[in-house]
């Protein structure tokens, strides 16, 4: 299994709730951030998947908190994909403050849905691997 792939990202003030800590939504979208840095280090762009008539979809997330982050804290987000036998596949990722506090994991389910048939591919590994340019960072 690839070592798990990282971003940094600055928690900005505007991301926040009334409380000064990062409101809920946000970690998702930090998540998803990480997702789609690893696929683009990998040299899948968004694009790519939409040529081939796909596009991926999340079908669970689970979201635990474990310390807040405020405005300003530097963190590392970071996502693995970990790969199944059938139409879906997992990611597995952790949000970490700059001094190693975990701040919140992030799991989920997804797959690659068929933009044309609106039906999950029975094979999305094998969409990912023909369209990586570095597959080993998926995992693959």
């Amino acid at each position: 299994m690839a070592e798990p792939y990282s971003v940094s990202v600055d928690v900005r003030g505007y991301e926040t709730d009334s409380q000064g800590h990062l409101n809920q939504a946000v970690y998702l979208q930090y998540a998803e951030h990480a997702r789609w840095s690893l696929l683009r280090a990998a040299g899948i762009q968004q694009t790519d998947l939409l040529d081939k008539g796909v596009g991926p979809v999340a079908l669970e997330n689970t979201v635990r908190y474990r310390n807040e982050l405020r405005a300003g804290d530097a963190i590392t987000v970071s996502c693995r994909f970990v790969w199944g036998e059938r139409k879906t596949f997992r990611t597995e990722q952790t949000i970490t403050k700059a001094d190693g506090t975990l701040a919140a994991t992030v799991t989920g389910v997804a797959g690659l849905l068929d933009l044309k048939e609106r039906r999950m591919v029975s094979d999305p590994l094998d969409y990912f691997r023909a369209l990586a340019a570095d597959p080993g960072l998926l995992g693959l």
